[in-house]
């Protein structure tokens, strides 16, 4: 099982509703969704979640973004509310960041009418592995999403999934140049062997959160798949006019021109790709957002296509 965690940031959100519209997610990857607006996006996203009859972890108790403050607006009270009926779904995994407050939350929960054991709980600090134990005791949630570290491991061992950041974060879009290809996970191949139920990461996008964005000097497209020995990796592909931030869509074309040439080789054949091959044929610009967009789709197909040829 495949447990790729996103923030619910607008292009996030729609490539995940994208891809079950177009049925292209297999029912072995559970997206984690870290709520961080509220909005009819998430909500519809989530959704489409629930008419398709898949699942989807979303986090009940959100470190990042405004949605906390969010639910507060009154402007907010129609759509939070349906966010707060979604969880009632049986195709909702509650989910908890294990935090200082993590027995509240559960508490809570239980409240509600969720027991531990349909929870999946996120521990990402040594710091809270204490409070962890101190909360859940000898109970076993459904999935523990943990890092693959040795304290982690030692203490925290019913239904572990394997959880790390595997994006190669830079600096700046630039600096990717001169990276045309780099190791990206193998952890597909291994997490059984290793005592994992799954394996995690931050998909295409990388762990690090910011809440504004800016215009970049270079754009750069990021595409993951698989080597001859099944290992993923991940190309990069970098725009050269990147002296300024002027023509934005000409810097697109520079990059997507790079995959296009580039897959020509590969073959890959994606929804992903293929909304980039269209773009690029037709010299329109979608926006950076959808790059994003179209960069997660293509990992998640690809995963999906992987995890249903194992399964079978």
């Amino acid at each position: 099982m495949y447990f790729p965690i996103l923030r619910a940031r607008q292009f996030e959100l729609l490539a995940l509703r994208e891809c079950v519209s177009k049925n292209i997610l297999s029912n072995q990857i559970i997206p984690i969704v870290e709520p961080v607006k509220v909005s009819s996006t998430y909500t519809k996203t989530v959704d489409s979640f629930i008419k398709a009859e898949k699942l989807i972890a979303i986090i009940r108790n959100p470190q990042v973004g405004s949605w906390i403050k969010d639910s507060k607006r009154e402007s907010n009270a129609k759509t939070f509310q349906q966010a707060c009926e979604q969880l009632k779904n049986s195709s909702i995994i509650s989910s908890f960041y294990v935090t200082p407050n993590l027995e509240a939350c559960i508490n809570l929960a239980a409240k509600n009418g969720v027991s531990i054991d349909s929870l999946l709980l996120l521990c990402t600090s040594p710091e809270y592995v204490a409070h962890y134990e101190k909360t859940v005791g000898d109970s076993r949630p459904l999935y523990n999403v943990i890092p693959d570290k040795g304290d982690f491991r030692r203490r925290i061992r019913p239904n572990r999934v394997m959880c790390e950041d595997h994006f190669p974060k830079q600096t700046r879009n630039i600096d990717y140049s001169n990276i045309e290809t780099e190791f990206f996970s193998s952890d597909h191949l291994y997490y059984e062997d290793d005592g994992y139920k799954g394996f995690s990461d931050y998909s295409v996008v990388g762990e690090e959160y910011s809440e504004t964005g800016f215009a970049p000097y270079a754009v750069a497209i990021h595409i993951v798949y698989f080597d001859e020995k099944n290992i993923l990796r991940i190309a990069h592909f970098v725009s050269d006019s990147n002296d300024d931030i002027s023509d934005p869509a000409r810097k697109f074309a520079e990059a997507a021109g790079k995959l296009v040439a580039w897959n020509k080789t590969m073959n890959l054949d994606t929804v992903g790709i293929r909304e980039f091959e269209a773009a690029y044929n037709a010299q329109t610009y979608p926006g950076l957002g959808v790059v994003k967009k179209y960069s997660i789709m293509h990992h998640l197909e690809l995963m999906s296509r992987y995890l249903d040829g194992v399964a079978k």
